[in-house]
């Protein structure tokens, strides 16, 4: 973890030659001598239900001389071991941490360049106070409120409890002059203004963090309360994935642990105090500036970072246990930011539609819009809401983790090496790829310089995509998905592989830190069944709204990002739309969180919406298997892709059949 990759190796194995032969590139600048320390790995400790093994720390050999000689000179955080040491004893789930990555998960949830206009929860806010006076009695908190009523004009402002033993001294030390940071949401207990937090003299620094929780990364964005701009961004793994891939595996973490609601909800409140710490050191401020927090995420991640058992979303009827906006104090969760920070959770749709939704509604405004337009945020549960101003509809459709490589044979997540780009040459099948950390495809020259510096390590999400759809240009495979096996005598790129055969994308080279990549049959089905569920999806919510086409369609996430229209529309994963029309708008979860920070109207726009959003749950709808069945062809069994026919060529109609063993039949019958 948290890369994925996963294999058997002999008892004696060190752990660093196994991350190795599985292309997870660890550091071991000494040779493994045990010197340099950079191979630092962490066993995990417990049961495993979706790897079905149990993991422990003395699965591992015993500590070695080379890493007692190395704890002695460095400091060898606790729990660690150096992976050139350690050999493979029995089970292991081993997390790399981050600081020894090399193939580092790139978090491509950068904050989209919006203006947003500023009207935020928390104001700072600079008084001048009264001094004491024998004839005038009053408190030192007392005299404070009365400025604030005087200078700023607040109706009857409190002062946190938490803050009056403070109050005498912070006033003293600056000398009567002070800055209030003053929470005026109207949400918090007893409602009115607030003093959440009370600087000495003149303060003009105030952030607030904006912080996306997915399910495989979190992004976090610090943002000037006064200014509105993005000061700092950081991205990092989730590290629930060592307990789950996919959502429902970590609900069944939770289900078979008694321990392991509160071990989830740790791991992602530290990773999130990690990411705190590294934005406020590059930013040049302190914890203590930072004094209001926005959270999205899906239900199951909205859950766990509450403290929320989600057990419940784990079956009909997806019972939530809150679903309207949440506001608390900071404290209570242990974030390390001001002590007076308030946090505020937006509201979840629907049982797995969640607040990560309700932001990227926010941010892309179907609400707003005249056209029938498509949003989906593409994850390992997609999340859908189609719509108008007039009318919005929303489901999810668990497409499962295909799509970020953790089923497919070659699959892992986008970092440095990870094929992102394919094109297939439609008469000698050869295969032409572009990696993350290069520019240059394969065929032009500096490619080799790119193979070098960074390797061919496997294929990500955007290019799993483009080359299954390219595969499909090609007429490698037909529209059930089956490879044409009878290519093989037209090309050695077509390869057997038991009772089916496989494309084969990318020789290894072992001297360029390159593996070879195959596309199997069965990487092709795990494709098909992602976004056979995700076209279904769409489906239900256009039959309820009585529609054929959509008139606009919008890619939110990271992955949804870095996908080619095209080639989404392509393999059927989107309905057919104008090509212009379709586009990816980035980390919209994220800019909707931060309007929500920058702007309390927004905060009251989402709950309003959600409220009138119509929920589907298409496990309970009666035709998403015929729509499932129909999505399972490329594009699609029945639905016709006109505007997807005038962009590019589609290929004759060609089923294959004889159980998939590649031997083609033609059958009659022609495209929609």
């Amino acid at each position: 973890m948290p890369s994925g990759k996963r294999g058997r190796f002999p008892k004696g194995t060190p752990v660093l030659d196994a991350a190795r032969q599985l292309g997870v590139y660890i550091e071991s600048v000494c040779g493994g001598r045990g010197i340099c320390g950079r191979c630092q790995i962490e066993a995990q400790e417990g049961h495993f239900a979706k790897h079905g093994i149990s993991s422990a720390a003395d699965h591992l050999s015993g500590v070695t001389e080379a890493e007692n000689r190395y704890a002695e000179k460095r400091v060898l955080t606790k729990g660690r071991r150096l992976s050139c040491q350690a050999l493979v004893e029995g089970d292991l789930v081993v997390d790399v941490p981050q600081d020894v990555q090399i193939n580092r998960q790139i978090v491509r949830k950068r904050a989209e360049t919006r203006v947003i206009e500023r009207d935020p929860a928390t104001q700072l806010c600079y008084v001048e106070v009264e001094e004491p006076d024998m004839e005038k009695p009053l408190g030192d908190a007392d005299r404070l409120l009365h400025a604030l009523e005087k200078e700023w004009g607040f109706q009857k402002p409190r002062i946190a409890s938490r803050l009056l033993p403070q109050i005498q001294k912070l006033l003293r030390a600056g000398e009567w002059k002070v800055t209030c940071a003053v929470y005026i949401d109207g949400r918090a207990e007893g409602g009115g203004p607030i003093v959440t937090a009370i600087f000495p003299g003149f303060h003009n620094v105030g952030c607030g963090l904006a912080v996306d929780i997915g399910s495989t990364t979190i992004a976090a964005h610090l943002t000037s309360l006064l200014s509105g701009r993005t000061m700092a961004s950081a991205g990092a793994p989730n590290p629930q994935i060592r307990f789950g891939e996919d959502l429902m595996s970590r609900v069944s973490y939770v289900m078979m642990n008694p321990e392991g609601r509160a071990q989830m909800t740790k791991a992602v409140r530290d990773a999130i105090g990690v990411l705190i710490a590294e934005l406020v050191q590059g930013a040049g401020i302190t914890a203590d500036d930072v004094l209001e927090a926005v959270f999205v995420g899906n239900p199951i991640m909205h859950h766990l970072f509450l403290g929320i058992d989600p057990t419940e979303l784990g079956g009909a009827p997806f019972a939530l246990a809150v679903s309207d906006a949440v506001t608390l104090e900071a404290r209570e969760i242990g974030l390390p930011i001001n002590d007076g920070a308030h946090v505020y959770v937006l509201p979840c749709i629907a049982g797995h539609v969640g607040a990560d939704a309700a932001a990227v509604t926010l941010a892309e405004g179907p609400h707003r819009a005249d056209e029938m337009t498509l949003v989906v945020d593409v994850g390992t549960n997609a999340e859908i809401v189609l719509g108008n101003k007039e009318k919005l509809v929303a489901a999810s459709s668990p497409t499962g983790p295909a799509f970020e490589g953790a089923e497919i044979s070659g699959g892992q997540r986008a970092a440095p090496g990870a094929i992102e780009r394919v094109r297939i040459d439609r008469e000698t099948l050869e295969p032409k790829i572009k990696v993350i950390g290069g520019d240059e495809w394969s065929n032009e020259e500096g490619f080799e310089k790119v193979a070098r510096d960074v390797g061919v390590t496997g294929i990500c999400g955007s290019g799993i995509i483009e080359v299954v759809g390219e595969m499909y240009l090609a007429g490698i495979i037909d529209e059930d998905g089956v490879i044409d096996g009878s290519l093989a005598a037209k090309s050695e790129r077509i390869q057997p592989t038991g009772r089916t055969f496989s494309y084969l994308l990318w020789r290894g080279d072992e001297a360029a830190k390159s593996q070879e990549i195959k596309i199997l049959q069965t990487d092709i089905r795990a494709i098909q069944l992602a976004k056979a569920a995700l076209y279904a999806g769409v489906r239900l919510l256009m039959d309820r709204l009585g529609l054929e086409q959509v008139e606009a369609i919008k890619l939110a996430g990271a992955f949804g990002s870095y996908i080619d229209p095209t080639y989404a529309m392509v393999i059927g994963l989107i309905p057919d739309c104008p090509i212009d029309k379709v586009k990816g708008v980035g980390n919209a979860a994220g800019t909707g969180a931060r309007m929500a920070l920058l702007n309390r109207s927004y905060r009251r726009e989402i709950e309003e919406v959600v409220r009138r959003i119509e929920k589907i749950e298409t496990a309970m709808e009666p035709r998403f298997q015929e729509h499932f069945v129909a999505a399972m062809a490329f594009p699609n069994k029945v639905e016709a892709f006109p505007h997807l026919a005038g962009a590019v060529t589609l290929p004759p109609r060609k089923v294959l059949g004889g159980g998939e063993d590649g031997r083609p039949r033609r059958r009659g019958g022609r495209r929609r």
